[in-house]
């Protein structure tokens, strides 16, 4: 019966996206509005620029229609697409995943940034932080990460070695691009984009994760070398409880849940694919402190450490995702399951796609594609890979039986 549930949810939440064809819209889009290049005011303006993203980020309403945002391709949601059908297609080797992993591995390849070493990636908006202003299509090496790995997933797959020499070039950009922070003859970090030098742990991580899993497929020392430089820099800095801030700028100095959780499945697999065991205890400590803090009995997951709302999906699908990566899904199915029902219940709805957030005294039903949707058609594609492949253990004993 639970099993049928979250299966049901599943199917409700793919064919929703199926029939979007993957394009949507996105928390932090607002300045894709034609009402911003209309107005000078607005496009010059650091702070109105802020207010304006934070404006659609947060009501609840959605007013994208009328200041003329588009539902669009977003390359990390598509990557994160590809995954989850990687993923289906371990379970299934049908034509019909085999032909989405190529149509998304063919988009993502229209979608890349020209000028830079290799292959990198942006998103499909202008986007204003406190530090910084990145243009549409601006590479990032979150983004870049990403995508280099789900193609990566697609290479497994298919063995196409195009797919290996486009992820590979990837670390060019990564190593060639980007600016080399705080740089030590043990550590450094990496800049969030080519055009700033913020410190984001995460964005070193998922360097270093990419750089780690290119080493296991092609030997090159030099990329294991810089991956345990990027490492040993976030390991430094991991705080004595074994969480992360978010960066180490002022304005940085938050600790939230699938943040978080980037940083341990990262750290999992740099371990996993350079056999490194140094960090072992780090991503003990970082693991106890991400499964005992954001989560609680009734199964709601929890956006920062030390308060519950808003209660977010991607913080919700993260979950499956760094268990699986420190390969304790079986140990957690019981806060797995609870943590789906509550989310299915509560955040799903009748059309199939998850809402964006629910807070104290409202929800925001907003369907997001990038943010929302692709996080958890991924996570339950991990978790149903993970009772697939239970079925076919049982199966087995009991055929030797």
């Amino acid at each position: 019966m639970l099993n049928d549930t979250i299966n049901s949810a599943f199917n409700k939440l793919k064919n929703y996206c199926e029939k979007e064809k993957y394009k949507g819209y996105d928390p932090y889009d607002g300045l894709t509005s034609e009402m911003i290049y209309r107005n000078k005011l607005i496009k010059e303006n650091k702070i109105i620029k802020l207010i304006w993203i934070q404006f659609f980020k947060k009501s609840p309403v959605n007013f994208r229609k009328v200041v003329g945002i588009k539902k669009e391709y977003n390359a990390k949601g598509l990557a994160i697409f590809l995954s989850s059908y990687c993923k289906l297609y371990e379970q299934d080797h049908s034509i019909e995943y085999l032909e989405k992993i190529n149509h998304l591995t063919e988009e993502l390849m229209l979608l890349k940034t020209d000028g830079y070493a290799g292959y990198c990636w942006g998103y499909n908006f202008d986007w204003q932080s406190k530090a910084f202003f990145l243009p549409k299509g601006t590479p990032t090496i979150v983004t870049s990460s990403f995508i280099a790995n789900s193609i990566l997933d697609a290479y497994d797959i298919t063995k196409e070695e195009r797919l290996l020499k486009i992820s590979r070039s990837t670390c060019d950009f990564i190593l060639n691009n980007l600016n080399k922070l705080e740089e030590t003859t043990t550590s450094f970090s990496l800049s969030y984009s080519p055009i700033d030098k913020s410190i984001v742990f995460n964005a070193s991580m998922l360097g270093a994760k990419l750089l780690a899993r290119i080493y296991s497929l092609t030997s090159e020392i030099h990329l294991k070398e810089k991956a345990k430089k990027l490492i040993e820099f976030c390991c430094n800095h991991q705080n004595e409880n074994g969480s992360w801030y978010y960066g180490k700028q002022k304005h940085h100095k938050w600790i939230d849940n699938f943040h978080t959780g980037y940083m341990i499945e990262c750290l999992a697999d740099y371990i996993t694919y350079t056999k490194d065991n140094q960090y072992e205890e780090q991503l003990n400590r970082g693991f106890d402190f991400y499964i005992n803090n954001f989560f609680t009995k009734k199964g709601i997951v929890k956006y920062y450490y030390n308060k519950t709302y808003p209660i977010d999906m991607h913080a919700v699908a993260q979950l499956t995702i760094t268990l699986s990566k420190v390969k304790k899904i079986a140990q957690y199915q019981d806060l797995i399951e609870t943590v789906f029902l509550w989310s299915i219940k509560n955040m799903q709805s009748k059309k199939g796609y998850f809402y964006y957030q629910k807070n104290k005294f409202y929800k925001n039903k907003i369907s997001y594609i990038r943010w929302t949707q692709s996080w958890m058609f991924y996570s339950l594609t991990i978790y149903l890979n993970h009772m697939y492949n239970i079925s076919n253990k049982k199966k087995y004993h009991e055929n030797m039986v």
